[in-house]
């Protein structure tokens, strides 16, 4: 009888002399250090939860991470917050503002002076003020510490900026300007006293021949305005569309005009609209106005356009409709097509390793539950497809390989256009996890692999051996000394990647930063 058969170790029990922890499909995987965990909520965020844990619980499992590390060094804590707000690394930025919450109420001295100081720079809008100010409320309420911090704000916008903010963001999640001066006890320079003013009584006085105050004015009168006026209030003040009266906005001329002061990102979400009344058809001005745009990769690195909304901006204009809403369109190839360009711009410049690079994306039933951070449609599955063809798409050499429980084939290559990837994956069967399964198949099909990417929430249970011990084998058996790049789809604190293996490495799904990081690693 052979008895060491039996010893062998499954990811249903820890390997032995190992820190492993339990994960949510019963096996065993190594958890995830506190600050690698604090980068995943920063990026990827708790909204929808995931397949295993909910929204409530996933977003208090994140938190306590937040706790601990401020007790640790709340100063890097801030740091790390305000570095992926700014650098725009995270699709949205709810999770860095409830983390800066977190450290003004939570933090020691040095972490609340930090993050006070920190405010305008991840609050850069009106509407994360409100946020933050909603987040702020679930730790305790506003102290001085935190009423410094919101003045802090309003102090650091000149005249003309603050008169734009108020204007362009009035309320959000039951809080006003109105709100939040009310809590603050703010002492405003004279130029800006008639901008808070109009903000927290609607006062019109002193807003006439004021250039600071000259957008609240137009805004005023765009309320009763109609056609050519309105156009003109538009074009010579640069209105912002949240200023212009809805009844208006069936015009196309009013988008027309509301077009060349639009950011990149406003103009993204109202793809569709501008489509479904006419000012976007094939070969039209405001089409080829719009393609310009989305092609110039210097314009969405300053507008911060997260590829993540690219990619939910491309899924819904390509299928003519919006998932909420009877508004429907005819989408424009032209306008499609620079979508699908402008999600790979928005990563950051990758540089090719020309290693050998297997693709293995996890397409188990764990991955198709949540949405990545909360955008609609984008399954973990769906965002596993995306990355992947961002390093497809500069690698020479590499395969893709899906998988759940068994090795699943996968009909996919860089000339695909991102829409097609979608809607391919949408139809792929799944069942449990097996994340071991792209170093077995490469070593029972003799594949040469430089580099494993494996991109998966980390829940695997089978009954096979370790993920770390299968590429172990691999490395052994081929005589390669592949390296394996684990890309977490989720929030949470699992990875298969052995944090005491050099040549093992995690890296948050979706961050802008990702694909350079994993060609980096690939290369030394």
């Amino acid at each position: 009888m052979n008895y060491g058969k039996h010893m062998d170790q499954t990811q249903r029990e820890p390997l032995r002399g190992r820190k492993m922890v339990a994960n949510n499909q019963g096996g065993y995987s190594f958890e995830v250090n506190d600050w690698s965990r604090l980068t995943r909520f920063l990026v990827l965020g708790s909204e929808g939860g995931t397949f295993y844990v909910s929204e409530r619980e996933l977003t208090r499992q994140n938190a306590s991470v937040v706790e601990r590390l401020l007790k640790e060094d709340g100063v890097r804590v801030v740091n790390e917050i305000v570095e992926i707000s700014q650098d725009g690394r995270a699709p949205k930025n709810d999770a860095a503002l409830f983390a800066l919450a977190m450290c003004l109420k939570l933090g020691d001295v040095d972490a609340r002076r930090c993050a006070r100081a920190a405010v305008p720079l991840v609050a850069r809008t009106g509407t994360h003020l409100f946020d933050l100010a909603n987040a702020v409320k679930a730790f305790g309420g506003w102290g001085r510490g935190t009423q410094a911090a919101f003045e802090g704000w309003y102090n650091a916008l000149t005249p003309e900026k603050l008169a734009y903010q108020v204007a362009k963001y009035q309320q959000r999640n039951g809080w006003s300007h109105r709100d939040i001066l009310r809590k603050v006890h703010l002492q405003p320079t004279a130029e800006k006293q008639a901008i808070l003013r109009w903000a927290v009584k609607g006062e019109t006085s002193g807003l006439a021949g004021n250039d600071a105050t000259k957008v609240i004015w137009a805004f005023e009168q765009a309320k009763t305005a109609k056609g050519k006026s309105l156009i003109r209030l538009i074009t010579d003040f640069g209105l912002p569309h949240e200023c212009v009266p809805n009844e208006a906005k069936g015009d196309p001329a009013v988008w027309e005009a509301m077009l060349p002061n639009m950011g990149v990102t406003a103009i993204v979400r109202n793809l569709g609209k501008m489509t479904s009344i006419g000012l976007l058809a094939p070969m039209s001005n405001a089409a080829t106005f719009i393609q310009q745009r989305l092609n110039d990769e210097e314009l969405l690195k300053k507008g911060k356009v997260h590829p993540l909304n690219l990619l939910v901006a491309l899924k819904t204009y390509a299928q003519g409709h919006g998932d909420k809403g009877k508004l429907a369109w005819q989408p424009v190839q032209g306008v499609t097509n620079a979508l699908d360009s402008a999600f790979y711009k928005a990563f950051k410049a990758v540089e090719p390793t020309n290693k050998r690079t297997l693709l293995a994306l996890d397409v188990s039933g764990s991955m198709t539950c949540s949405n990545i951070s909360g955008m609609s449609g984008i399954t973990p599955r769906l965002g596993s497809a995306a990355m992947a063809l961002v390093t497809a798409n500069v690698e020479p050499v590499h395969h893709f390989m899906g998988f759940s429980h068994t090795f699943i084939k996968l009909d996919v290559n860089p000339k695909m256009r991102l829409d097609a990837v979608v809607n391919y994956f949408d139809r792929i069967p799944f069942g449990g996890t097996d994340c071991s399964l792209p170093m077995r198949w490469a070593q029972q099909n003799k594949v040469p692999v430089d580099t494993f990417v494996v991109y998966t929430d980390s829940e695997t249970g089978a009954t096979y051996q370790h993920p770390a011990q299968q590429l172990k084998e691999y490395r052994q058996k081929m005589g390669i000394g592949a390296k394996l790049v684990v890309v977490g789809m989720t929030a949470n604190g699992f990875t298969i990647a052995d944090p005491n293996d050099a040549g093992m490495l995690d890296v948050v799904g979706f961050d802008t930063a990702t694909p350079a990081v994993l060609a980096d690693f690939a290369r030394d």
